[in-house]
């Protein structure tokens, strides 16, 4: 059986935009589509809370109804449309592991992405061990670049990060722009005798790296176009500008094996509260 997309659906406009993007990949990949409203009654004062019952039934037709577009959009797809009853965290993991990738709306920028960031959301992000891709509602669903954008750690290099990024640029005939970020700074304040011409030869360095990384994909992807660029300054704000304008931007995220951890790295998370474009989060060792 063919694992399909999994979109998380609440009715907002961010899991219509990214019911919208899910749509666009599945088509593209010729893979089925389940759209899936997590239920769990309210917690609250009853007296001056709507009807639990009327707030359930809102929200299973706001998923009907993102299931009736799908499939004016896409006719010849599969749709699957649900309600399930449960912690919305845990069932949209186990759904999320049984899925080929995991689609979520993000809540926008700052305190409200920091607080929806740190519930459902940054529970799948932090434990599935598929990628998770988060799509603002203020940003088209079209393509706008054929760019795929990555970034790579070279002190980590990750097979499963990069596999996922070259795959997305065949899917879509795209170009892959790999950046790997450093900081000057850093490299000064490590060097025991910093030079006027260490930057440059740090920077050299790092190129050749990134280049020697990426040979291999070359070879296993050669109809697609590779480019790379070595970046200075803060990582996540770096990442964020390389892929305002791409397709897709994918980043890494370690894994961890504790379960009562719930934490998706600090450059994960900033580079989710800086992008305007759609992101997606790829686990590895």
């Amino acid at each position: 059986m063919t694992n399909p997309v999994l979109v998380g659906i609440d009715g907002s406009a961010e899991s219509l935009s990214a019911a919208d993007w899910a749509g666009e990949e599945a088509a593209r990949r010729n893979l089925p589509i389940r759209l899936l409203n997590v239920w769990a009654n309210p917690v609250s004062n009853v007296q001056f809370s709507p009807n639990p019952e009327g707030m359930r039934f809102w929200a299973e037709g706001q998923v009907r109804e993102a299931g009736r577009r799908m499939t004016e959009r896409h006719p010849h797809m599969a749709v699957e449309a649900q309600q399930i009853y449960g912690v919305p965290g845990q069932v949209l993991l186990h759904a999320a592991d049984a899925s080929e990738l995991t689609v979520l709306g993000h809540h926008g920028r700052g305190a409200v992405a920091d607080s929806v960031l740190g519930g459902t959301a940054l529970h799948v992000l932090a434990r599935s061990g598929r990628p998770v891709v988060l799509v603002r509602a203020d940003q088209p669903a079209d393509e706008t670049g054929k760019v795929v954008v990555l970034g790579l750690d070279l002190g980590r290099p990750c097979e499963s990060l990069l596999t996922f990024a070259f795959e997305q640029a065949a899917d879509r005939g795209a170009v892959v722009h790999a950046v790997h970020v450093w900081n000057e700074h850093e490299v000064h304040l490590a060097a025991p005798t910093p030079g006027a011409g260490l930057a440059a030869q740090v920077l050299a360095e790092q190129e050749r790296g990134l280049a020697q990384a990426l040979a291999p994909w070359r070879q296993k992807f050669p109809s697609v176009e590779v480019r790379h660029s070595v970046l200075q300054g803060p990582v996540a704000q770096r990442l964020a500008e390389a892929g305002k304008d791409a397709d897709l931007l994918v980043i890494g995220r370690r894994r961890l094996h504790a379960p009562s951890v719930v934490h998706i790295g600090p450059v994960a998370r900033a580079v989710l509260h800086h992008a305007a474009r759609p992101v997606a989060v790829v686990s590895h060792e």
